[in-house]
């Protein structure tokens, strides 16, 4: 990955967040209330090839979403992050295709696999958590991420038999 596009990436989920949280915070302060939701990931707390410039965007969003709270609490302005896991998006279809043999793609068993709900996750499974953490229901919960990843972050994985 080339210095730039490892930039593009933070730009993108690190530094854009920022950008609007500092534009939003001065309103919610003089309205004496706000939530802000970060679309963090479970890559805040894991490492895989292939995806650094993505898990230390993450990461920061993460600690971002945790100092926001730390700065202004104070005003009820409560900012929280939600952790998707694996998605099944048309992004992710490719990954998901059974392969000309009619295996699975390797990296589709190797996410059911560690995901003790054995599947991608949908789209509007993410639904609940968000409208959780935008109402009232959650005005003491603040720097906290809700991971909503089917149990990845929690398993070790199966003990070989």
């Amino acid at each position: 990955m080339k210095a730039s596009e490892f930039r593009q990436v933070i730009d993108v989920d690190l530094n854009a967040p920022f950008i609007v949280s500092k534009a939003v915070i001065p309103s919610m302060i003089k309205k004496g209330h706000g939530k802000i939701i970060n679309i963090c990931s479970m890559m805040s707390e894991l490492g895989r090839e292939t995806v650094s410039a993505y898990a230390a965007a993450k990461g920061g969003l993460k600690m971002l979403t945790r100092n926001i709270c730390s700065e202004y609490g104070e005003y009820n302005i409560q900012c929280n992050g939600i952790g998707p896991g694996y998605i099944a998006t048309p992004q992710t279809a490719p990954l998901r295709e059974k392969q000309p043999d009619g295996s699975r793609h390797p990296f589709d068993s190797f996410i059911c696999a560690k995901t003790p709900a054995g599947r991608w996750l949908e789209p509007d499974e993410l639904a609940g958590p968000a409208v959780f953490l935008a109402s009232e229901a959650s005005n003491a919960v603040n720097g906290h991420i809700l991971y909503v990843d089917g149990g990845i972050l929690a398993y070790i994985g199966k003990q070989p038999k």
